[in-house]
């Protein structure tokens, strides 16, 4: 029986291999995650334009939400203020968010909370739980604005939350529009 006893030379030699070997997978390790990661950007990016944009060729999965939901605002003056309505008209297979709609204005303005002119149907939402939506063709959220001395307010900045998804799976990131709303004096 013989034992082989490495020799100084023959350890240098092995350390040197072993340090080769160690930069090479680093290399190769540092390469592959860098094409990997190339790879998950470019079919994510290609993957949101699968979802928004139209080509002749094919048909998006997901309108924009522009066609998704058209919301408009009128104001009436009124004795006890203005009264803000908000209409959504929302494309079948969508729908809003009741408790995501929402109203900012500056200070000394005061709101009523929204009155609807559908009734909200529950769901069971994966981002919120079950909550309250709207997926009827129209519907008008109405609020009465005032100010809190009673005097009128011109160009009152207004600024309109709210929210909607698809059925099929996309929610929309959460929308606001500005406006800027006369504000009648109240009578009393």
């Amino acid at each position: 029986m013989s034992i082989k006893i490495p020799t100084l030379q023959s350890v240098a030699i092995n350390k040197r291999a072993t340090k080769f070997h160690v930069l090479a997978f680093t290399v190769v390790t540092t390469s592959l995650m860098t094409a990997l990661s190339m790879t998950s950007i470019s079919a994510q990016a290609a993957g949101l334009n699968d979802l928004f944009n139209s080509s002749s060729a094919s048909q998006s999965k997901f309108l924009p939400v522009d066609k998704a939901f058209q919301v408009t605002s009128s104001t009436k003056a009124t004795s006890k203020g203005t009264r803000l309505s908000i209409t959504f008209d929302i494309t079948p297979g969508h729908y809003v968010y009741k408790e995501q709609l929402a109203l900012s204005f500056p200070k000394g303005i005061s709101a009523t909370p929204f009155t609807f002119n559908q009734a909200p149907v529950s769901i069971d939402d994966p981002t919120f739980g079950k909550v309250p939506v709207f997926t009827q063709r129209s519907v008008v959220a109405t609020t009465m604005l005032t100010t809190n001395n009673g005097k009128g307010a011109k160009n009152a900045p207004i600024i309109i939350g709210w929210q909607g998804c698809a059925k099929a799976g996309l929610c929309y990131p959460p929308e606001k529009i500005k406006t800027k709303v006369n504000i009648a004096a109240t009578r009393r």
